[in-house]
């Protein structure tokens, strides 16, 4: 099989996100079969669910992998679990969240995952550091990542600096 480009949407608002999303992106180097190419600035955002809770820290990984798609989630959730993650309350604070954003041009649905991430259109914390790695991309409905910006709003997401960001691209 040849490698796949994966985008990974990283979320954290527990416990040092900025730590979690650079523990994140070490371990996301270090999967079987898979070469981190990329990752966008880091972005304070508000909560999609509760308000009640820590704003977030978001960033977005462009991974070319080997692995199928479903041997990469499971390794996602591995990560996950590792710093922490418990699955408690839908939209709730998290040490750490993992969303296979897009794996190639691929559609899938399955029990488990489903791909294009379903929320990945409407996401402001996921289209602008999206648009860092892939300015030219394509949905594999045809829809253009330039197309959705135009529509997404901007507030209340802010990018991180002053040494709080890990330094933008890598190649």
């Amino acid at each position: 099989m040849s490698a796949v480009r994966a985008y990974i949407g990283l979320g954290s608002n527990l416990d040092d996100p900025v730590r979690q999303l650079r523990r994140a992106l070490a371990a996301l180097a270090r999967l079987p079969e898979t070469h981190l190419a990329g990752y966008s600035r880091f972005y304070r955002s508000v909560p999609l669910g509760p308000q009640d809770q820590p704003d977030y820290v978001n960033a977005v990984a462009a991974l070319d992998t080997t692995l199928d798609a479903e041997a990469l989630l499971d390794a996602l959730q591995a990560i996950e679990t590792a710093q922490g993650r418990v699955r408690t309350l839908r939209w709730g604070p998290r040490t750490l969240d993992l969303d296979m954003l897009l794996y190639g041009n691929e559609v899938l649905a399955t029990p488990r995952l489903t791909v294009p991430h379903p929320g990945l259109a409407e996401r402001s914390f996921v289209l602008y550091p999206l648009a860092e790695l892939a300015t030219d991309l394509a949905l594999p409905d045809g829809r253009t990542l330039a197309g959705l910006l135009n529509h997404c709003d901007r507030s209340g997401l802010e990018p991180l600096t002053h040494g709080d960001e890990p330094g933008g691209v890598i190649s």
